[in-house]
């Protein structure tokens, strides 16, 4: 979720070509002028349809749960992650765009980007039911059935965006962008561990409050 460094220094990556096929970096190349797709452009098609599928599967659990309203058992939580969810695919494609004058790259670091993408379609398939059968759908139910896979890898995609800044800038984030990434990881990491009813209605109110704050303080322009 966090956003690598912006490279301005883009006009001033010179030409290369490739000697040797097994080499795992892209190196910058002629359509870096605007002459055709560039190295990020490329890379960021796999990405985008991976965050499409993300929002397409939160959108159909929604759908799901508004036309079989009547027999579903509605357990609130479970549709503010689903929210929250779509809030956080929409600013992973936005800070995508930071990464646009980026024309170096190596197989690890598309590799992590790529990680972090899969991440955030799996939660989405494990946030609202994918199937309505005929009977009653217990929301409640179905949250807490995967309630610790959820945050484990909720917990996962926190981790692999803190190693995406360090795999792609070389440091950790930000304090501020790093204080909040420590403070979901402690928060799902308990959300995993408890069935409090109590907990999980907090933690989601706060989560995205807090979610809200951080895109306001990091991502509220594209730059």
């Amino acid at each position: 979720m966090s956003a690598a460094r912006i490279e301005d220094d883009a006009g001033d990556t010179p030409a290369a070509t490739k000697s040797d096929p097994w080499s795992t970096e892209v190196l910058s190349s002629d359509s870096a002028d605007g002459s055709g797709m560039d190295e990020f452009g490329y890379l960021a098609v796999i990405l985008s349809i991976i965050l499409g599928l993300s929002v397409t599967q939160l959108l159909q659990g929604l759908s799901n749960v508004i036309n079989a309203r009547d027999r579903v058992r509605l357990y609130w939580p479970a549709i503010g992650w689903a929210l929250l969810l779509l809030v956080i695919d929409v600013q992973a494609w936005w800070a995508l765009f930071g990464l646009r004058h980026r024309h170096a790259w190596t197989f690890l670091q598309f590799a992590v980007l790529l990680l972090e993408t899969i991440m955030l379609y799996l939660l989405a398939a494990l946030a609202l039911p994918g199937t309505f059968g005929e009977g009653t759908v217990d929301l409640r139910a179905n949250y807490f059935r995967h309630a610790r896979w959820f945050f484990g890898s909720f917990v996962t995609v926190l981790l692999v965006s803190i190693m995406k800044s360090v795999v792609i800038d070389g440091s950790l984030p930000g304090p501020f962008d790093l204080g909040f990434h420590l403070f979901w990881i402690a928060g799902a990491t308990i959300a995993a561990a408890t069935r409090s009813d109590l907990f999980h209605k907090a933690f989601v109110c706060v989560a995205g409050v807090s979610f809200i704050v951080y895109i306001g303080a990091l991502f509220a322009e594209l730059h």
